[in-house]
C-alpha cells in the first residue's frame, strides 16, 4: 500500500476552506488506495485559541475516517500584534522541525503552502531525508502580502520571504498549483519544474439546494460565508453596499479578524438589510443556505494567483456567483457562465450589478441554479481530477 503524509497548518475540526480542502484531499487519496496520515497543529483556528478538547495537550494522535492524525503543540494566536503572530508561527514550526527530524515518515509527503515558514521547515528536513516532496501551493506568498499591503516591497522581510519561496520551489520534487497563475509564476523562477494544476473542487453535489421554500414575494437573498479577514474585505464591502429600494438582502456567516467591527457597524445601521449570523457548523450552515439564492464571493483587492475555492464549492450546490475579486477567478465565473462579475474595488459597478439582480424573479434564479449545478457536476469533479493525477504519477 502507498503511504503518504500530508503536512498542513489547518485540518478539521477547524473550519474554513483551507481545512476542508486538505481533508478532501486526504479522504480522496484514502479512497484510491493510499494509507494517509496528516500532520497539523492542535486545532485553534479561527479564534486563535486551542479547542477545549485539546487544551493541556502537547500532542495528540487520533484516527478519523481512516486518516491517522498527528496534532502537535502550537502557541495559538490570531492577534493583530505582529510579534504574537510570529511567535505562534515559530512555535509550530519548531515543534514540526524536531518531529520530522526524528520521527519515521513515509517516502511521499505533501506539504501545504502557505504559510511559507511551515513549508520551508517541512521541506528543509524532508529534503535532507531524501523524501519525495509534493508542494501544494494554494496562494502566492509573498506576492499576495504585497498586494494586500501587509508587507512592503523590497523590505528585509520581503527579501527573506522571497528566499524561502524560491527554496521550497527548488527543493520540491514537483508542485501542485491551484491556479494557472500560480503555475505561470513558478515557471518564471524555475522553468523546468514539473507542475500540475490542482483545483479546489468540492466533494459534494446535491440537488437539495436547487429549490427554496421562499415565496416569490420574498427578497432575493445573497450570502457570504467564510473567513472575515483582511483578504476578503467584508467589513468595507458591507459599508459600500446599497440595498435601498432593492429587492435584496445579504446574509453574512463566518468569523475572523473583522467580526467585531462588522457586528458593531450593523448594530449602528439596522436598516442596511444585512443579517449577521456568526460562525455555524458546516451541516447547520448548509441547511440554512437552502433558503438563500446567490453566493457573494469578494476579495479586497486583485490577488495574483488566488482563485477562491468558494467559486467551485457554491457552484457545486447550484448557487449563482456574484464575484468581486478580479483575476483568474473572474475568468472562471465568466467562461463557465456561473453568474455575475464586478471589477474588484469598483463598488459603483457592484451596486449597479445589484440593481440588475434585484429585477430578477425567483423563477429565473431557480433556472440559473439548475444549469449551474449541472455544469459544475460535469466540469468541477474532484474524483476525476484525483484519478487523472494518479494516472500521471503526481502522488
Amino acid at each position: 500500500m502507498n503511504d503518504i503524509l500530508i503536512i498542513s497548518n489547518y485540518y478539521p475540526p477547524e473550519k474554513g476552506a483551507a481545512a476542508n480542502r486538505i481533508e478532501q484531499l486526504a479522504l480522496k487519496l484514502d479512497q484510491n488506495g493510499y494509507k494517509v496520515s496528516v500532520l497539523s497543529p492542535l486545532p485553534n483556528y479561527p479564534k486563535g485559541e486551542l479547542f477545549p478538547e485539546y487544551k493541556g495537550r502537547f500532542s495528540v494522535t487520533e484516527k478519523i475516517q481512516n486518516i491517522t492524525l498527528k496534532r502537535l503543540w502550537i502557541y495559538p494566536s490570531n492577534s493583530s500584534n505582529i510579534l504574537k503572530r510570529i511567535i505562534s508561527t515559530l512555535s509550530f514550526s519548531t515543534t514540526l522541525f524536531f518531529y520530522l527530524l526524528f520521527a519515521k515518515t513515509p517516502k511521499k509527503v505533501i506539504v501545504q503552502s502557505p504559510p511559507l515558514l511551515l513549508s520551508f521547515t517541512s521541506i528543509l528536513v524532508l529534503w535532507l531525508k531524501r523524501k519525495k516532496i509534493i508542494l501544494n501551493v494554494s496562494d502566492l506568498w509573498p506576492t499576495a502580502a504585497i498586494e494586500l499591503g501587509v508587507l512592503k516591497k523590497g523590505s528585509i522581510s520581503h527579501r527573506f520571504l522571497i528566499f524561502i519561496e524560491r527554496f521550497i520551489y527548488k527543493k520540491a520534487t514537483h508542485i501542485f498549483g491551484q491556479s494557472e497563475e500560480i503555475i505561470t509564476h513558478i515557471h518564471t523562477v524555475f522553468p523546468e519544474k514539473k507542475c500540475f494544476l490542482y483545483r479546489n473542487y468540492p466533494d459534494h453535489f446535491t440537488p437539495d439546494f436547487l429549490t427554496t421554500q421562499d415565496s416569490a414575494q420574498q427578497p432575493i437573498k445573497l450570502f457570504y460565508a467564510g473567513l472575515l479577514g483582511v483578504a476578503q474585505g467584508v467589513f468595507e464591502l458591507i459599508q459600500q453596499l446599497n440595498f435601498e429600494n432593492l429587492n435584496i438582502e445579504l446574509h453574512v456567516f463566518g468569523d475572523g479578524a473583522e467580526k467585531n467591527e462588522i457586528e458593531h457597524y450593523l448594530a449602528q445601521n439596522p436598516n442596511k438589510k444585512i443579517i449577521f449570523h456568526g460562525m455555524l457548523e458546516r451541516t447547520v450552515l448548509h441547511e440554512t443556505l437552502k433558503n438563500l439564492d446567490i453566493a457573494l464571493v469578494p476579495l479586497k483587492t486583485r490577488i495574483y494567483g488566488s482563485v477562491p475555492s468558494k467559486i467551485f464549492e457554491y457552484s457545486a450546490l447550484g448557487f449563482p456567483i456574484l464575484y468581486f475579486g478580479g483575476g483568474e477567478g473572474e475568468t472562471i465565473v465568466v467562461e463557465n457562465n456561473l453568474g455575475w462579475v464586478a471589477p474588484v474595488e469598483n463598488f459603483d459597478y457592484l451596486n449597479t450589478t445589484l440593481v440588475e439582480i434585484s429585477k430578477l424573479g425567483k423563477i429565473e434564479i431557480q433556472n440559473m441554479k439548475k444549469n449551474i449545478f449541472i455544469h459544475a457536476k460535469n466540469h468541477f469533479n474532484l474524483d476525476i481530477q484525483i484519478k487523472e493525477l494518479i494516472e500521471k504519477n503526481a502522488f
